[in-house]
């Protein structure tokens, strides 16, 4: 029961991010008009309001490359900032900024559960407001469950996308069991929030971060869960004028 119970919080993300893309199909209209002759995973594909810019949206377009290697899959990402036309006519939608990622994703024995939009208010500088995209990959193993939660960094530039934090981790959740009881799991979580500080034109990001591991043994006819105390760590992350990486030493507030 342990080792079903954590994945739990990833899995549920999952349910909410399989209904985000846009109702008024802008997804697919941006990818019949940018990419006619290529697949679409429309499972995975993201359309989100931006908030605090009217009729804007974000999009997000997953597209599998052609692969002969059974069990594994490439994608191509192209992450469009898209803005809507006055009267709401999709038909009228205009690019305003985009980045093309080729083999951005790829999965194999661990998959590509979801790819969620974040839109909090990442302003990083007076004129640079970011948002994010968030993937959530999920294991195969029931022996051996895992799951991860990562989080980029986009900021407009004109008629391009900066990516500015590339593949953040801020959630993992592993573990090795019998299947049974006897096991131990880890879980990592993590929050960014922005610094008084700046590097580089830049405000510096705080993450913090949680880490918990338990173990579960058999005592007779129970399974009894053994919880260390948790273990909290902060880092800073600075930009270097073209992305973030974490700072050298321990970080402060």
């Amino acid at each position: 029961m342990r080792g079903r119970l954590l994945l739990a919080p990833l899995l549920a993300a999952f349910c909410v991010a399989g209904h985000a893309a846009c109702d008024t199909g802008l997804a697919e209209r941006m990818h019949a008009k940018l990419h006619p002759k290529r697949l679409l995973d429309h499972e995975r594909a993201v359309c989100q309001p931006w908030r605090g810019f009217a009729g804007r949206f974000i999009v997000v377009l997953p597209m599998p490359r052609p692969t002969s290697k059974p069990g594994f899959t490439e994608f191509d990402l192209d992450v469009l900032v898209v803005q809507q036309a006055d009267n709401g006519n999709t038909d009228r939608a205009a690019v305003v900024s985009r980045l093309l990622q080729p083999a951005a994703l790829t999965e194999d024995a661990v998959r590509v559960g979801a790819i969620k939009v974040d839109t909090a208010r990442y302003t990083l500088a007076g004129d640079a407001r970011a948002f994010g995209v968030r993937v959530i990959r999920q294991g195969s193993s029931r022996a051996n469950p895992y799951s991860s939660e990562t989080l980029t960094l986009y900021v407009p530039q004109g008629a391009k996308l900066a990516k500015v934090l590339d593949g953040l981790e801020t959630t993992l959740e592993r573990g090795e069991w019998d299947t049974n009881c006897a096991g131990n799991f880890e879980t990592v979580r993590g929050s960014l929030s922005i610094a008084r500080s700046t590097s580089n034109g830049y405000a510096d990001l705080l993450l913090r971060q949680t880490r918990t591991q338990t173990r579960s043994i058999p005592q007779g006819e129970e399974c009894v869960t053994h919880e260390r105390p948790a273990k909290f760590t902060s880092m800073m992350l600075r930009y270097d004028g073209m992305i973030y990486r974490s700072a050298k030493g321990a970080a402060s507030d």
